[in-house]
């Protein structure tokens, strides 16, 4: 096996060469052209003085040049930083401070918002530029195509200056930091390397049975763990042909699986729902889909059912994991009930142990619930500049303790069932309370805020914020605009919630159990 992403794409091109790597659109790369164009992005970087284990930022939506730009950065012996391509560009900045990135690679225009515009280079001092991968307005930026070409005139004077930059990459080197929320409202940096996360989705790739005749349609977010790594980083180990998924739409995604013969379609239980979902349903021809995998929620036997019967889709796996973990702990295996798979998260992967122990440390017995702790090869390195962070997280045993709930049955099955931190996962995205209070308390009328998650059908969990707020002309309709021009859209709260005074406890914190209470007796209008 590979002990790095390069020389992973290096056997790519040894077992698949000329085989169809990515089709975007018109667009199709062979393995070849794809290691040729990564190569010539990887030479622009070391031309213009990226340095081993410098860091670029992918700020994108799921686009071919996504994929390049992050095999090019490890190319060139560095280190990505994937960005939620739903930010706003404040929270976009705190990334790219923190990382310390050198180089942006962003999209231009996306949903109507110029993405590198809404940068604030005053507080960067080692952003050195930004890379537009296509659309929108270029200058002063480098346009993707102009970035390609320059190293291709580098690679004319050196050709084999990336493949020397990269052999000084080791296993044991940091590949990626994935900035994951918490309880504090802060983004931590995620740090990760090579070797843990190639193992580990080898391992993934292995149980699903995905190979070269598989063609992966990645509807998750490249910027998230499942679709950078269980989406590119498994096609890219296994030889499938990568389609991304632009943005989420039924109506395009039923007609990409008959167009384009999907066989792989990974997503969170909303995904599938909402295809099932769809009335017109019958009308496509989606006989060319074979393997799913889900997880992040709770799911229905049924739904497992509709997936098989419905669908067609033979392979149905369910798993657990967290970027702490390279994103995965435990999977559902082939042969595994239906009741089996929709009810638990599977066993742990090989190499790994996963555990559940009571608050005194103790191991619970089969059933029994405490915290999910998991340790081995998987465990991040640490959290990035944040070493009391890492040490509340990781133990001196070794053990990652993942803050979530549950059990594990006599066949060591895990059951999730709750959290001990508030975080909420809505449609497959981790909503953290207090990072989405931290940005409502920027609001000038907002004197506290509390959020909550509450269930919904649809998406699994939707926010409930409680607000007490100085003005009293502030609604429900004016706080859903406000945050939608200053949050992610998945962070935005359902519902608002105004109160007079917020419950809190002896030590002054907010009660949210009192919250939850007040929530169950009373029926509240949504946004």
């Amino acid at each position: 096996m590979s002990t790095t992403i390069a020389a992973a794409l290096n056997s790519a091109i040894k077992n698949f060469d000329d085989k169809i790597f990515i089709e975007d659109g018109e667009l199709k790369l062979t393995f070849s052209d794809t290691q040729r164009l990564c190569h010539q992005a990887a030479a622009t970087l070391i031309g213009r003085g990226f340095a081993l284990g410098d860091r670029a930022a992918i700020w994108a939506p799921n686009i071919s040049e996504w994929v390049l730009a992050a095999l090019a950065i490890h190319c060139a012996g560095g280190v990505v930083v994937p960005i939620n391509s739903r930010f706003k560009g404040v929270e976009a900045t705190e990334i790219l401070a923190t990382s310390g990135v050198k180089w942006l690679f962003s999209i231009g225009e996306f949903l109507n918002s110029d993405y590198p515009s809404q940068i604030d280079r005053n507080q960067l001092s080692q952003l050195e530029g930004i890379v537009v991968l296509r659309g929108g307005s270029i200058a002063p930026h480098t346009t993707w195509l102009d970035w390609l070409s320059e190293g291709k005139q580098h690679l004319a004077v050196n050709p084999e200056q990336v493949n020397e930059r990269s052999a000084l990459v080791s296993g044991d080197d940091c590949s990626d930091i994935i900035f994951t929320s918490g309880t504090t409202g802060k983004a931590k940096g995620v740090i990760t390397t090579h070797q843990q996360n190639l193992r580990t989705f080898t391992t993934w790739s292995d149980l699903v049975g995905l190979d070269e005749s598989d063609r992966y349609l990645i509807v998750n977010p490249f910027f998230h763990s499942f679709g950078y790594k269980a989406g590119i980083l498994a096609c890219l180990l296994k030889g499938c042909t990568l389609i991304p998924q632009l943005v989420f739409d039924v109506d395009e995604v039923l007609a990409r699986i008959a167009r384009d013969k999907i066989t792989m379609l990974p997503g969170p239980p909303t995904l599938y729902q909402s295809l099932l979902a769809h009335p017109k349903l019958n009308q496509y021809d989606l006989s060319s889909l074979t393997k799913a995998t889900t997880g992040a929620a709770v799911i229905p036997t049924e739904l497992i059912d509709s997936i098989r019967n419905e669908l067609g889709i033979t392979t149905v796996l369910t798993a657990y994991g967290l970027s702490e973990s390279c994103g995965l702990a435990t999977m559902c295996r082939h042969g595994d009930p239906n009741a089996t798979i929709a009810s638990t998260s599977g066993r742990a992967i090989p190499g790994i142990e996963v555990a559940c122990l009571h608050s005194d440390g103790r191991h619970c017995g089969a059933d029994e619930i405490g915290e999910i702790v998991i340790r081995g090869f998987n465990v991040m390195q640490g959290y990035l500049d944040n070493p009391e962070a890492t040490a509340e997280t990781i133990d001196s045993s070794g053990w990652l303790h993942t803050g979530d709930i549950g059990s594990l049955d006599h066949d060591g099955n895990l059951k999730i069932t709750d959290r001990l931190k508030d975080m909420y996962i809505s449609g497959g995205f981790n909503c953290y309370p207090a990072e989405i209070e931290s940005s409502l308390n920027r609001h000038p009328s907002i004197v506290m805020s509390a959020v909550i998650g509450i269930a919904e059908t649809l998406m699994g969990e939707v926010g409930a914020a409680f607000i007490q707020s100085t003005d009293p002309q502030l609604t429900a309709d004016l706080m859903h605009q406000w945050c939608r021009t200053n949050m992610a859209n998945y962070k935005v709260p359902k519902h608002f919630v105004f109160v007079d005074n917020l419950p809190l406890n002896a030590t002054g914190k907010i009660h949210k159990p009192t919250l939850r209470e007040i929530w169950s007796q009373r029926q509240l209008p949504s946004v």
